[in-house]
């Protein structure tokens, strides 16, 4: 028997534990182990019956990732899965915190399931591109309904203890030791007589199926447009309605082999363990303790300061506000309370979670009251002189080790930070809007940040709940650089033939969720403004520049906000319609700067702007403001809706061929001039025919 398993007598209880850290991930030692354990219970007429546990961090951690993409070894999970609902002894699955992927599917070959208060369960395969493949898809609509298995299914999140047991998961909930509950539950089941249960025998109610899946793939496409694996997903939960269960694991295990090799699921793994390696900062020894952060505070109740104190106190977090008066500061926090109600409305936040969460967020108009502060963001409008002035105040007023963080898109951390006596402690927090929402925190080490602020502050977006990434300074940080780059090749591109609607289709059809013009009028045309009117001063007077976007605002054009930018809106719709007297604008600027317009094709329009996109990528990467091409690909899927099917702009030109990019590049750099040349990295990288990931490190 493999040493990753453990096997135990109790009485007529037979004991197997998982025990292979540090999430007991189904690997093949620990599957000929459960295999073992299984063929000497049952052939031990001692043995009653059985109990599946887990030792260590949890139940079970699902499959071993890192056998992915390669030849599959015996035994099979799936195997293993069938043995364990055949088996002639009842099997009772003993789960605390998480049983996931295959560690779920484990225990849904088990006859029964309980669990501590820490339990829960989950398939979270969708978000690598994948399905369930050892049964998941078959079972789960067994044992808990339709409608409820394709929730679980198609978010791939974690369902919680109490409501793991209201929909059937969980046979009973476990107070105390869960061996011994476990063990005694097995023992009381003996005493009733009952035998074993197999979820895979278990009739479908089929009551509104129809109904269920057409709202599943109505959902689907809207939310997961051009990904494959959800429609896979709900596909196989279908055959489990209409087929035998043979029937609809055999189709489950086509679909998993085919996602498995597929270029999204690809993208989606790649993005799975950048996440990960996003942690190991470059430079910050790997022993670097994080200070302990208890409570928080933002400067601001704006947009963003809401958004931000929101996020704080989601992942459980007390959190102090800070405006400039008490108008300010009531009328903030409504806004935030307000939005709460919305998600309560809405269903996806209970009343009395809202209560919890309103009541760590409180209010201020005195810097003092942050004097025992861990870490305090600042959130107020991108002005370099407002922000110096604030973090003077909070150098003054705030503990001689507490943090002290900007959330400043595209500003000067390093200046900032000499604004303090302190710029050891001080570091960029860039979150995105809504920050409730958004996944992203792209975090900007100064030159003077301490390593134990750069380990905090990344540990503190796993805490709320963000994807924390971390770069280096320079104007517009990572993603903004890259943004400009892009945006400006598309209004290039207007100046030259194209209209705003042709461009944001072809950025659609790539998988973005609008295209730039369209995220234009819903972040706002003003915002965009201002920001541009500051970089004025740092643009080289020669260089190319558009001033379309800039004539749509003086035309008191703003976007979404008041119906007009470089769309029409009607009244209350967020639908964008071509407006004739932007066509006409853009006409007479390309007259104004000599420009004759011609026909552009989507294949123009994809190119121009998603491989400059990369090339100012490979630029960063050459710089190192960005640690590594993976950091780029979270801060661009994260942060600004590239699709997750792709995995980020480096590994999408992993994708294309390096080679192929930097020609291209070569040849807009002879027509259009020195902003599209090839970086110095891209031409390095095809010239020896490497590739962005032989980068990672």
């Amino acid at each position: 028997m493999s040493n990753l398993v453990a096997y135990e007598i109790h009485g007529a209880i037979a004991l197997i534990a998982l025990n292979s850290p540090p999430v007991n991930a189904m690997g093949v030692e620990v599957r000929q182990g459960i295999v073992d354990a299984l063929a000497q219970a049952q052939n031990d007429d001692s043995i009653s019956a059985i109990v599946l546990i887990g030792r260590g961090r949890c139940f079970c951690g699902g499959a071993d990732i890192r056998e992915f993409g390669k030849p599959r070894l015996q035994p099979y999970l799936r195997d293993i899965i069938d043995q364990l609902e055949a088996c002639q002894k009842p099997v009772i699955a003993a789960i605390h915190k998480t049983a996931i992927g295959g560690g779920c599917e484990l225990a849904l070959g088990c006859h029964y399931r309980v669990g501590d208060m820490s339990a829960s369960f989950g398939l979270p395969e969708i978000k690598l591109g994948l399905l369930p493949g050892a049964g998941g898809t078959q079972r789960l609509p067994r044992l808990i309904g339709i409608e409820a298995a394709l929730d679980v299914i198609l978010s791939g999140d974690f369902v919680a203890t109490e409501k793991a047991k209201e929909l059937g998961f969980l046979d009973q909930i476990i107070f105390g030791d869960l061996a011994q509950g476990a063990i005694d539950f097995a023992r009381n089941l003996l005493a009733a007589g009952k035998g074993v249960r197999p979820v895979g025998q278990m009739k479908i109610d089929a009551a509104g199926a129809t109904e269920i899946f057409a709202a599943a793939h109505k959902k689907t496409s809207r939310r997961a447009r051009g990904l494959i694996a959800p429609e896979r997903c709900i596909a196989a939960v279908e055959s489990a309605v209409t087929g035998t269960i043979q029937d609809g694991l055999d189709l489950e295990r086509t679909y998993f082999d085919e996602l498995v090799q597929s270029d999204q699921s690809k993208a989606q793994r790649h993005l799975f363990f950048a996440q990960r390696q996003a942690h190991k900062v470059p430079g910050v020894p790997a022993d670097t303790q994080p200070r302990e952060i208890k409570t928080t505070a933002v400067i601001g109740c704006g947009t963003m300061g809401r958004g931000i104190a929101m996020a704080l106190a989601n992942g459980g977090l007390p959190v102090i506000v800070l405006e400039a008066n008490s108008e300010a500061l009531d009328k903030g926090l409504g806004l935030v309370r307000d939005t709460y109600a919305g998600s309560v409305k809405r269903g996806s936040l209970s009343a009395s979670d809202m209560e919890a969460r309103l009541e760590l967020i409180s209010g201020t108009t005195d810097y003092t009251d942050l004097a025992d502060v861990d870490i305090i963001i600042e959130a107020v409008f991108e002005d370099m002189d407002l922000k110096k002035q604030i973090f003077a105040k909070l150098d003054q007023a705030c503990k001689a080790d507490a943090i002290l963080a900007t959330n400043t898109s595209s500003l000067d951390i390093n200046e900032i930070a000499a604004a303090t006596k302190r710029p050891e402690n001080v570091i960029g927090t860039h979150f995105f809007s809504p920050a409730n929402i958004m996944k992203l925190m792209e975090n900007v080490r100064g030159a003077k940040t301490s390593a134990d602020v750069i380990v905090t502050v990344m540990k503190l977006s796993k805490t709320i709940n963000k994807v924390g990434a971390m770069v280096g300074v320079c104007d517009g940080f990572v993603g903004n650089r890259m943004l400009y780059a892009y945006r400006t090749q598309a209004e290039f591109l207007l100046e030259e033939g194209a209209l705003p609607h042709e461009i944001d289709k072809v950025i659609y059809d790539f998988g973005f969720p609008m295209g730039p013009f369209a995220m234009g009028d819903l972040a706002g045309l003003d915002v965009g403004y201002q920001v541009r009117q500051h970089r004025r001063k740092m643009r080289p007077s020669n260089d190319r520049y558009s001033f379309i976007a800039d004539r749509i605002v003086e035309m008191d054009r703003f976007g979404q906000k008041n119906n007009k930018g470089w769309y029409l809106y009607e009244q209350g719709s967020r639908t964008p319609q071509p407006d004739p007297v932007i066509e006409t604008l853009i006409s007479g600027i390309s007259s104004e700067l000599g420009i004759t317009r011609r026909d552009i094709s989507d294949a123009e329009i994809l190119e121009r702007c998603m491989y400059t996109l990369i090339n100012e990528g490979a630029k960063l990467l050459g710089e190192n403001i960005a640690s590594r091409p993976s950091d780029i690909d979270l801060i661009w899927v994260y942060g600004y809706g590239f699709p997750i099917g792709k995995g980020g702009p480096m590994f999408y030109a992993d994708h294309i061929g390096i080679e192929t990019i930097h020609n291209a590049m070569n040849k807009l750099y002879q027509q259009h001039g020195e902003m599209l040349k090839p970086a110095p990295l891209l031409e390095e990288l095809a010239r020896s025919g490497k590739s962005f990931a032989d980068l990672q490190g």
